[in-house]
């Protein structure tokens, strides 16, 4: 059943026919709050487009901490950007306007929807102490894909439970740099959307000669299309309950594929080169980041290529960036041969300077001691998660708008 906070009473019997008729219409935030604590089967608070903004993100905020399972969809007169971010900061799901009834039955559905998949794998993800770490540039060619098939064997090196998955859904190269080959792929998880289980996800993984799983990207770019965010955010869940860590390699674009992964990330390894373009896409991610309320202690800002001579320094990306470099990875020639054999370096030759980076990248920023990861106690990172989950929606929804 729906809660609509909304106290005219005439705007209440209006809303309630896009509702529904099993609506419970309450008069103040108190009131939903009591009735929220009542009824823990509750799963959807829409609030009245005249209700006080501030008193609605303070009850959005309380949600967001004791029921972050329940869903605020608030309607608004005006949208605008104030309304937007404070909104989302607040953890509002959906902001839709006060006329566009259509938009509210459509952002309640998509709000019920994702409570029915928290609380559906509420149990299992519970259990799970994956790490998930997303590798992400706005820019291509800056070495996303070389980061994560390195960061993911060197992970697996120990025996840790690794999965890689290949986000860049249109071209992916992933199968190719570890020389794998496989006839199933992301697409194959589509039909399995919400009863995805362990069973499922291993009919679809590829195993690597070093032990790591991998799901591949389609072999075709126009079955991108066809894979719903939700299939990413579902994929992370289960994986979550089965790997010590979930390495996802990303697009070079911030699309909906995109936004889920970062939503479900512990630890995001953020990449730029010594050229002005990917040193202003960095800066250009790390405001979004920060405007979609993903914690910065999540962040790791790793420099490749950073020996180049191109008339740039390392201190001069560092100002740009107003964060420190936390790791330098200089180029060679080594790389691309490497993936040309369909290798890692890190594993083929872990004495080269670059493998020395990327191990000191896994070493001091990715990997956690095997005990935590069975204990399941809580990094600073993972504290920062429901908030992340919780912020999504409307993250969302406010980044496609500033895209327009």
């Amino acid at each position: 059943m729906t809660i609509l906070w909304e106290p005219d009473e005439g705007a209440a019997e209006n809303l309630r026919v896009a509702l529904g008729a099993g609506t419970h219409i309450i008069d103040s935030g108190s009131a939903a709050m009591r009735h929220l604590a009542d009824d823990h089967r509750e799963m959807l608070l829409v609030v009245g487009p005249d209700v006080d903004l501030t008193a609605a993100l303070s009850v959005a905020e309380k949600l967001r901490l004791e029921r972050p399972e329940v869903g605020v969809v608030l309607m608004r007169r005006r949208l605008d950007i104030t309304v937007l971010t404070q909104s989302l900061r607040s953890g509002v799901r959906e902001v839709v306007g006060a006329d566009d009834l259509s938009a509210l039955t459509e952002g309640c559905r998509r709000s019920v929807e994702l409570s029915q998949r928290l609380a559906g794998h509420g149990e299992s993800t519970s259990r799970g102490d994956g790490r998930v770490v997303t590798v992400f540039s706005a820019k291509g060619g800056v070495g996303k894909t070389t980061v994560s098939t390195n960061v993911a064997g060197e992970l697996a090196s120990d025996g840790s439970r690794v999965l890689l998955v290949d986000l860049d859904l249109a071209f992916g190269d992933v199968s190719i740099c570890l020389g794998i080959s496989s006839e199933r792929s992301m697409t194959d998880i589509v039909a399995m959307s919400g009863h995805l289980d362990q069973q499922g996800l291993n009919s679809v993984v590829v195993r690597h000669d070093s032990g790591l799983d991998v799901v591949c990207a389609p072999s075709s770019p126009a079955e991108a299309d066809h894979i719903p965010a939700a299939t990413v955010t579902e994929l992370l869940q289960i994986a979550r309950g089965l790997y010590d860590y979930i390495v996802v390699d990303t697009p070079p674009a911030f699309d909906e594929h995109v936004l889920a992964a970062f939503d479900m990330s512990d630890v995001s390894i953020l990449l730029a080169t010594l050229d002005v373009p990917a040193v202003k896409n960095l800066r250009l991610t790390l405001d979004t980041l920060d405007l979609l309320g993903h914690p910065r202690d999540s962040w790791v800002v790793v420099l490749n290529r950073a020996n180049s001579k191109v008339g740039l320094t390392i201190d001069d990306v560092a100002v740009a960036l107003h964060r420190p470099i936390a790791v330098q990875i200089a180029s060679s020639v080594s790389v691309p041969a490497a993936a040309n054999r369909g290798v890692l370096l890190v594993l083929d030759d872990p004495r080269h300077p670059v493998s020395t980076a990327l191990k000191t990248l896994v070493r001091d920023f990715v990997r956690v001691p095997s005990k935590d990861l069975r204990t399941g106690e809580p990094d600073t990172v993972a504290a920062h998660r429901s908030d992340s989950r919780a912020l999504a929606s409307v993250g969302r929804r406010f980044f496609r708008r500033g895209q327009a």
